[in-house]
């Protein structure tokens, strides 16, 4: 039986998902509260689900991936937020799927060396699997919901002037900037497990984060967890 582990940015986008689950059940462990249960694919098989709530940035991103590894075996992993939109072409409320994902701040001729990279060969980037990327695709344009497959550039810091947006632009070539993706397909790609990274963007990276504190994300929190759910029941 296919189990997928999904790591959400939001507690109401994991609580979305949940709603969709049979059988849920709840573990604590690792300072997370993961929601199992079961979901029916389109073709009547059932997939197991593990989700949760990994918290912001790289190491809580990093950290989250690992344990859902070693304690579900997960067969993909999937990390589903939001971002901010470093695209003029993109506008709040489309999507962009990690189809490269980039560290902002980490010099990978160092990180680079390690499983899956070497000290002849270092990682420069690290990529969704091609699979899960053309389900996504395909439930995105039945939903008829603007994405692309881009680019996404991870780092510790909130992105929220044009400075930052220009620096962030030049360094990386990105279309959306978050704190989390490039470390969960880090480690996934250690574990050779598949992983795809989904953004719903949210701002245009211009907001100050006291100001953003204050938004009500739930409507992108909603387009990404319906995402997610189609997703699983298009797996076969």
């Amino acid at each position: 039986m296919t189990t997928i582990a999904i790591i959400g940015a939001l507690n109401e986008e994991v609580a979305l998902i949940a709603k969709s689950l049979s059988g849920v059940e709840h573990d604590r462990a690792a300072s997370l509260d993961v929601t199992r249960g079961t979901i029916e694919t389109a073709d009547g098989q059932t997939v197991n689900v593990a989700a949760t709530v990994g918290g912001m940035g790289l190491v809580n991103a990093a950290a989250t991936t690992q344990h859902l590894i070693d304690a579900y075996r997960p067969d993909a992993v999937i990390f589903s937020g939001i971002a901010g939109n470093l695209n003029r072409e993109l506008h709040v409320n489309d999507v962009v799927l990690g189809g490269v994902l980039r560290y902002l701040d980490t010099d990978m001729r160092l990180v680079g060396q390690w499983t899956p990279g070497t000290e002849d060969a270092p990682v420069e980037e690290f990529h969704s699997d091609e699979r899960l990327l053309k389900l996504a695709d395909a439930a995105l344009t039945d939903a008829g919901i603007h994405h692309i497959t881009g680019i996404i550039a991870s780092g510790n810091y909130f992105v929220d002037t044009p400075e930052k947006v220009r620096e962030v632009v030049l360094a990386t070539g990105a279309d959306a900037v978050e704190m989390e993706g490039a470390a969960v397909a880090h480690v996934a790609a250690r574990n050779e497990v598949p992983a795809l990274v989904i953004r719903a963007l949210s701002d245009n990276a211009d907001t100050d984060y006291e100001v953003f504190k204050a938004f009500d994300i739930s409507e992108y929190a909603d387009t990404a967890a319906k995402l997610v759910v189609d997703i699983l029941r298009r797996l076969q």
